[in-house]
């Protein structure tokens, strides 16, 4: 495993249940702004896939709109919707996650031995961020 990933996969796992993340906000919280594609990379070779609360939780990152994955990953945008419904993520829409309320902020951590990054770096505009 490379070391990009081991890092995706740690933001990964400290995204709290009931929160989404989005792949450019991944990228930016690993210092490596512009590889928002890589971290899907990444998540797609989930070495601990997400079962019965165990595991790096990838259902929690969607697209910058908030919406769910497509095709085959989870087993489609139904399975994807289904887990995070059951987590508490609200949604807008079947496909659309309502990003105002359950965008993680990274500013807590569940984990008190994680030393990656807990929140974006100095520098994150979220407002930027979010822009269409």
């Amino acid at each position: 495993m490379s070391g990009f990933a081991e890092k995706v996969y740690e933001v990964v796992r400290q995204i709290p249940k009931g929160k989404v993340l989005y792949y450019g906000a991944v990228a930016r919280m690993i210092n490596e702004p512009r590889k928002a594609r890589f971290v899907g990379f990444a998540l797609h070779q989930n070495p601990e896939p997400w079962k019965d609360g165990e595991g790096i939780p990838c259902h929690r990152v969607v697209f910058k709109d908030g919406s769910v994955l497509t095709g085959y990953v989870f087993g489609g945008p139904e399975v994807q919707k289904h887990l995070l419904e059951s987590e508490g993520v609200l949604f807008l829409d079947d496909n659309h996650v309502d990003m105002n309320a359950c965008l993680w902020d990274g500013s807590s951590s569940s984990d008190e031995d994680f030393e990656g990054p807990t929140a974006p770096p100095a520098d994150f505009d979220w407002a930027r961020e979010l822009q269409d």
